[in-house]
């Protein structure tokens, strides 16, 4: 991969990541407020720590070693440097392993968000689907039966495809056990040790998503590292800021979870040697991403005109 491509892999992941972890901003935000400034201190610098290292680095590594696991350690400290090729061909070759299930995990992730929550639709089709909670079983079903049966000649494949869908239901168990907790963690008297481990588990949850979804970009770790770093980075910033007027951006989620379809699609159709061009995920992400964001910018503008 040249210069010029490794550039626009990382530009991509680094929006991807900014936009997916938004609501996760929004809610550290929150909880952060009820928080003493040492505390607050100590959870962004100690995040950094946790959000970059462990899951932005730790993480992708573990993905790859459970599921190529011949490779050995010397093999994985390469993955980071020229000489990794041996490796990374190693990657290659099992690669449709991690797709089908990044692919089936994010398809999932939209179809929950398309038929379960609440939302201001922006496109056509979020209109139409809106008030179906029920079809999303219905979908999640007939997705992982129809993957499984056009991969029943590699039953690796069909395993990881199933464990897609299980880890699915295992985190957005804990998730919207962690999002119904964010309430009564931010208006009751809790421990600020109690609120900032609160913070940290949330923020590992939240990290699967983006994590997952880095690997239809591409398999390159040190990419994945940068560019998902570098994104952590910068919504640690908008934290402290504070994040009212990103939350006022009403179509961003819209847009981050449109993308998040189109990168499970294209991770299930290279898990079946379907070739797409290594640039296109970053294109559609950053197409649909900047749609959002100039409706959401429009949308602020009108409401400034009409508080007027």
């Amino acid at each position: 991969m040249s210069l010029i491509d490794g550039l626009v892999v990382v530009s991509g992941l680094v929006i991807f990541e900014i936009v997916v972890s938004i609501d996760n901003a929004i809610i550290n935000a929150h909880v952060l407020r009820s928080m003493a400034e040492k505390w607050r201190k100590f959870f962004l610098l100690f995040g950094i720590l946790t959000a970059v290292l462990l899951m932005r680095l730790v993480l992708p590594l573990l993905m790859v070693w459970l599921l190529v696991p011949d490779i050995s350690l010397d093999g994985m400290a390469k993955l980071f440097t020229e000489d990794g090729s041996l490796a990374h061909d190693a990657i290659e070759q099992q690669k449709y392993l991690i797709l089908s299930f990044g692919g089936m995990f994010l398809l999932l992730v939209y179809f929950h968000w398309l038929f379960m929550e609440k939302k201001r639709p922006l496109f056509a089709h979020e209109r139409l689907l809106k008030n179906h909670d029920v079809w999303f079983f219905a979908f999640a079903a007939i997705l992982l039966v129809a993957v499984m049966y056009l991969a029943r000649s590699s039953p690796p494949m069909m395993i990881t495809t199933a464990m897609g869908s299980a880890g699915f239901f295992i985190l957005y168990g804990f998730k919207e056990s962690a999002e119904k907790k964010e309430e009564s963690m931010a208006n009751t008297e809790a421990p600020d040790v109690s609120r900032f481990l609160y913070l940290e588990v949330l923020d590992m949850i939240f990290s699967f998503d983006s994590v997952i979804g880095a690997f239809a970009f591409t398999t390159n770790l040190l990419y994945i590292f940068l560019g998902l770093g570098a994104g952590a980075l910068a919504l640690r910033e908008l934290t402290i800021m504070g994040i009212k007027k990103i939350s006022g951006y009403v179509w961003l989620k819209n847009g981050a979870m449109t993308s998040i379809a189109f990168l499970g699609i294209f991770m299930l159709l290279e898990s079946f040697n379907l070739e797409v061009p290594k640039s296109l995920p970053t294109l559609v992400t950053l197409s649909i991403v900047g749609y959002a964001f100039y409706m959401s910018n429009k949308n602020l503008k009108k409401i400034k005109q009409t508080s007027r």
